[in-house]
């Protein structure tokens, strides 16, 4: 299932994916049809969705944990990390579910994670980056340059979903935020509690979807998240 560069120490791993989803009927069974080829379990955690996102992800076979109402895309992270933290998995991988990552990507990410010295691999979208919207581009250049000043680490993508932690970061955090900003509160807490952030450039499929991020809205969830940590230095 694996490429021959992964290392067997971790095929023999307890490893899953997380897919947050809001609204993702179109896509979502295709990346987990993708996925399937390079990891068997694989979790959709539902974030309120009103199309046909869980019966599609029903289909496919795959673990559906369901939020009743939209309650953000932090707040889907964390219930899936409380899953895989239950039901002991050594490594938890995450990905978008608007089809903009590759599921080919994988296995990279663990050859990588087994020939380097992290215990988060984010996916790094600087190939890519001149292709995002304007003000998607430009908050991620700030965020990621705050970001990596608060977290202690230079993190080229503070933002990118596609990433790779081991368990044992996960059981060493708590988070407090719900939505977008999540991603950011947990590399910054993982970063000041001394865990290594690594990263792997990938390649990233805009297809002119419209983004549930709304740009302001976005700004303001990040500056109250950032100036609070700024507070507890």
């Amino acid at each position: 299932m694996f490429d021959k560069e992964v290392p067997q120490r971790l095929v023999t791993m307890k490893i899953c994916l997380l897919l947050p989803a809001y609204n993702e009927a179109k896509t979502i069974g295709c990346i987990i049809k993708k996925a399937r080829a390079y990891i068997e379990s694989i979790i959709v955690i539902d974030d309120g969705s009103t199309d046909e996102t869980v019966q599609v992800a029903r289909e496919h076979g795959v673990v559906v944990l369901q939020h009743k109402i939209n309650c953000g895309k932090g707040m889907a992270l964390r219930t899936g990390f409380k899953y895989a933290l239950e039901h002991n998995y050594d490594i938890i991988i995450t990905m978008d579910s608007d089809g903009q990552h590759e599921p080919a990507d994988i296995p990279r990410f663990l050859a990588h994670l087994g020939q380097n010295d992290a215990d988060i691999l984010i996916g790094a979208r600087v190939l890519e980056r001149e292709k995002m919207p304007l003000h998607r581009r430009l908050n991620n250049k700030l965020i990621s340059r705050v970001g990596s000043l608060l977290c202690g680490q230079n993190v080229v993508d503070f933002q990118c979903g596609f990433r790779l932690f081991k368990g044992e970061v996960l059981r060493s955090i708590t988070l407090e935020t719900v939505r977008y900003e999540t991603e950011s509160e947990l590399l910054i807490k993982a970063g000041r509690l001394g865990f290594r952030i690594g990263t792997l450039p990938i390649k990233t499929i805009y297809n002119g979807e419209i983004s549930n991020v709304k740009p302001l809205r976005e700004i303001y969830l990040f500056t109250r998240m950032f100036l609070k940590n700024l507070k507890d230095l």
